[in-house]
């Protein structure tokens, strides 16, 4: 893994949920990116069990006899592992229609962005396989590797991108495949999947903007960080969006889940609270028609402002479809316009042309949206949320950039 990067030669899989990849990976790399993850094994719930209300019983007796196989001559695991990557951390180049090479990376957010970062070994957010995995790793607390290096490659799925309701989907849907997970979870896994949560609507929110064939965000989002057939430029992941609109709906979305989970009312967020998540009572009304609509206007006036560059189907150079100018617009909306707008009507839907209004005196020209001006990544979201509140001009990033 030269300078922490791992490269594999994958397969790329299309099926109704979307993409995904198949490689083949060695026991010990596939320690290294899901360490942490594994080590919740033994510590907490994972954040799918938690989103689901479940807590998957832990059998340290599974893992002993585990590791006792893999011991054995004839040792296989012929089913996959299921991994889902964040897709900060994976670059995809096809090679073929159907393969090509997948590297995997730690994300480290630039410097003035507030991200976490995503070191080495919390790549990979486990699925399905944590046992197997676990197997690989010594009986002290230290869990480090422990196995003898052998010719036993592990046959691993990789999503990119996938959001906690698509976690969910895949680990509900490969448990009720396999007989020797507890029958009751099996039984509640299909339901649990369903229930109601902030992820859930903002999960509905996205699908739903970018199937309306008049929104400024239509069959713009990449369902699971890979490009979907048939189209030709999705710069915004779901993931990305799902992130950013929770943010509004709020403060604890995992609680907030196991409350819709035991059948418990959500109370109504009162004003104080609204200045946080401001969306939160609509949420609570099931009112996401309501919430689709405000950020159906609130990027139309994105896309008058800068319709040249809203429109642009380059795949480098332009920040603004991106998902970092996204995240900036979505920061932005909440805390500099939305409620500027509303006053005491926490919940009224704007209009296109209330919204324009703050973006009338932004500088920025279509010309403006290039990399010499915003960097890739997270620095370029930092600059452009800084314009967006009127705290740089153009004429200040042009002399930063020169120093």
């Amino acid at each position: 893994m030269k300078n922490h990067n791992i490269e594999l030669h994958v397969l790329k899989v299309r099926q109704p949920i979307g993409e995904f990849f198949i490689a083949s990976i060695q026991p010990k790399v596939l320690v290294d990116i899901s360490y942490a993850d594994v080590r919740r094994l033994a510590e907490e719930e994972r954040d799918v069990e938690k989103y689901l209300g479940i807590q998957r019983p832990i059998s340290l007796k599974r893992i002993k006899d585990i590791k006792q196989y893999i011991e054995g001559r004839d040792a296989t695991f012929p089913t996959s592992v299921i991994i889902s990557v964040d897709e900060r951390c994976a670059e995809y180049e096809p090679k073929t229609e159907f393969t090509g090479i997948l590297r995997l990376k730690p994300y480290l957010p630039e410097k003035g962005v507030n991200e976490e970062s995503i070191p080495i070994n919390r790549i990979a957010k486990v699925l399905d396989g944590q046992h197997r995995i676990a197997s690989f790793l010594s009986d002290d607390k230290q869990l480090t590797f422990d196995f003898n290096d052998r010719n036993f490659d592990i046959n691993l799925s990789i999503f990119i991108g996938a959001d906690i309701s698509e976690q969910a989907n895949i680990f509900a849907t490969v448990n009720l495949a396999q007989t020797k997970v507890n029958k009751n979870l099996v039984y509640d896994l299909t339901e649990l999947a369903k229930t109601p949560s902030p992820h859930k609507t903002c999960h509905n929110i996205a699908v739903a903007l970018d199937r309306e064939t008049t929104s400024p965000l239509h069959k713009r989002i990449k369902r699971l960080g890979t490009a979907t057939p048939g189209r030709q430029f999705e710069p915004l992941t779901q993931a990305s969006f799902v992130e950013a609109l929770v943010k509004f709906i709020s403060i604890n979305p995992v609680d907030d889940r196991n409350d819709l989970l035991n059948g418990k009312k959500l109370i109504p967020a009162n004003n104080d609270e609204l200045q946080k998540v401001p969306f939160r009572n609509l949420f609570i009304e099931n009112k996401e028609v309501d919430i689709a609509e405000i950020l159906y206007n609130y990027f139309n006036a994105v896309k008058k402002k800068w319709p040249k560059s809203w429109d642009d189907i380059s795949k480098t150079g332009n920040l603004l479809p991106k998902s970092n100018a996204f995240k900036a617009l979505m920061k932005y909306l909440k805390d500099d316009v939305y409620l500027q707008i509303v006053g005491d009507e926490i919940g009224r839907i704007p209009t296109t042309k209330e919204f324009s209004k703050y973006f009338s005196k932004i500088e920025l020209n279509d010309k403006d949206f290039t990399t010499r001006n915003f960097s890739p990544g997270s620095g370029g979201q930092s600059t452009f949320l800084k314009m967006l509140r009127g705290e740089i001009g153009v004429d200040d990033m042009i002399e930063k950039k020169r120093n």
